[in-house]
């Protein structure tokens, strides 16, 4: 005969199947109470521990749910402890402490997982630490074991980075026949997927805009999925109009503050002047900076196709150990506050602690790429902490350049591109980019920092290609002419276009945009961006 059940094992089971569904519901505040009644009965219930430190990862309680997700992977089995481990992973991640988070993961993926949702949270994991190689196959087990339209989305933006353009629109089309009204593979569907006026899906689109219309991010994502495909029509007027419809409801959800910005590019400015010497000597990363959508991604990928060099995408690791360092009191990571206390701060403490970041996070031993275009902000810390570090300034024309970014669809999670949400506020924006790249080209040493047009690149590529190699002090390499052909993962915007080879069609691309731009052309002139003899 079998052993009995133990005394309320049954109660115990049954109370933490109704957490676990209240969990799943989203329903915290009653998953919390039957979580607290399971422990009372079983004092040592890793489910009820799980469940607890899900719920405070929510509330975005990270700390707390590290613990209690410890205590879980504690009292687990090996075949329940994987999910604890990645969910742990995932509340490391977003305190931003990567390295800790992928050693979490990578202990949840040693028990080798065989449920969805810890697939999937490993995935994610690996995602968001840049190791879009190491993610997808997760996400490919996640979708076989149990596919769910978050999970088809995000197996399709992994497929999308590697290139996998086919099979990452197949993964969307199944996210979207799952959840017709789903923003975000809609907007990553028409990104990779060239319309044409005999073939495209502006009916679908607009049946699930007047769905969605009153959420204001699967109105973001649902509008400018309708503005792209209209510019692949040909019909310019009608994108920019979706754009505005698109972004209406983010605008007054989350209003841009131009006074933050103002003094973020101010304290940008200032360190210009802080005196430079010591830093760290035991490396020479190359930063490419600038605005998005100027051609950072470009020369990320020339660069990188270099033997000697390594991509290690858009990194926010400089700004991180700045901020760490200082201990300002802001919720931000990037702001004036920051920036003026790391003046004061040892610039070799710096530098070695953010290569140490990437090499250990990463493992680049050699010379790398960190293309976070951001770090514009931090160029001269970047300079004084890493004395053979070079940074490469992007500037593509401005008319081009405001349009390029109105057109992006910048992740709603990261404030410091809230200026995108309004056509003369992004002209705004600009504006004082200008002035900073103007201040620190001519106060920062020019065999160290270097702006670089994108229309230059574009019109003389192989002489460009040579100084920006140059510049770094590399040898020529064909590769680098050959960036179209470099395999490695693209988390970028550009990730279709720079596995094509170079073209020029994106240049004065905003003359098609008029008379919709003019607001924005109207402000580059004012400020002396532009001469009013272009318009």
């Amino acid at each position: 005969m079998p052993n009995p059940s133990p005394p309320g094992a049954q109660k115990i089971a049954a109370i933490l199947a109704s957490a676990g569904r209240h969990v799943a519901a989203r329903q915290f505040q009653a998953g919390h109470e039957a979580c607290l009644e399971a422990l009372k009965l079983a004092p040592d219930s890793g489910e009820a521990y799980l469940l607890l430190g899900v719920i405070a990862g929510e509330y975005s309680n990270h700390t707390k749910a590290i613990e209690l997700l410890d205590r879980a992977a504690s009292l687990l089995s090996a075949r329940t402890r994987p999910l604890a481990l990645a969910f742990k992973a995932r509340n490391l991640t977003a305190l931003n402490r990567r390295s800790e988070s992928i050693a979490a993961a990578e202990a949840a993926a040693a028990l080798n997982p065989t449920d969805a949702q810890t697939l999937d949270n490993l995935g994610v994991v690996f995602t968001r630490a840049g190791l879009h190689e190491r993610a997808a196959p997760y996400y490919e087990r996640a979708t076989a074991a149990q596919g769910t339209p978050g999970r088809f989305y995000n197996l399709g933006a992994a497929l999308q980075f590697l290139g996998r353009f086919e099979d990452a629109r197949a993964a969307y089309r199944k996210c979207i026949a799952m959840a017709p009204h789903h923003g975000q593979a809609w907007s990553s569907l028409t990104q990779i997927t060239r319309a044409t006026r005999e073939r495209n899906d502006i009916a679908a689109l607009e049946a699930a805009f007047a769905a969605r219309a009153r959420d204001p991010e699967d109105a973001l994502n649902l509008g400018h999925a309708l503005a792209k495909v209209y510019e692949d029509i040909g019909d310019p007027a009608q994108a920019m109009a979706w754009l505005d419809r698109a972004k209406a409801g983010r605008r007054a959800k989350q209003p841009y503050d131009p006074a933050f910005d103002d003094a973020l590019f101010a304290a940008a400015t200032r360190s210009a002047d802080v005196p430079r010497g010591g830093g760290f000597d035991g490396a020479a990363p190359i930063f490419v900076v600038g605005m998005p959508r100027t051609g950072t991604t470009l020369v990320d990928r020339i660069l990188s196709s270099h033997s000697a060099v390594a991509s290690a995408g858009e990194l926010t690791d400089f700004t991180l150990v700045m901020k760490r360092l200082v201990r300002t009191p802001s919720p931000y990571v990037l702001d004036a506050a920051t920036l003026d206390a790391a003046a004061a701060i040892d610039p070799a403490a710096i530098g070695e602690a953010y290569v140490r970041s990437v090499r250990e996070t990463l493992g680049l031993t050699g010379r790398f790429v960190d293309k976070m275009p951001l770090n514009i902000f931090v160029a001269a810390h970047i300079l004084r902490a890493l004395p053979e570090a070079r940074v490469i300034c992007l500037r593509r024309h401005p008319a081009d350049t405001v349009l390029a970014n109105y057109r992006q669809l910048f992740s709603t999670q990261f404030s410091y591109y809230a200026y995108a949400f309004g056509l003369r506020e992004t002209a705004g924006y600009y504006v004082k980019f200008d002035r900073l790249v103007r201040q620190l080209e001519a106060r920062l040493p020019p065999d160290r920092f270097r702006v670089v047009n994108y229309e230059d690149i574009v019109t003389d590529f192989e002489r460009a290609v040579r100084s920006l190699l140059d510049f770094c002090g590399l040898p020529f390499e064909q590769a680098c002419l050959d960036f179209h052909e470099n395999a490695g993962p693209v988390a970028t915007a550009s990730a279709a276009q720079v596995r094509q080879p170079l073209y020029t069609s994106a240049l004065a691309r905003w003359k098609r945009y008029r008379p919709a731009l003019d607001p924005a052309i109207d402000i580059l002139v004012t400020a002396g961006c532009m001469e009013a003899s272009e318009t």
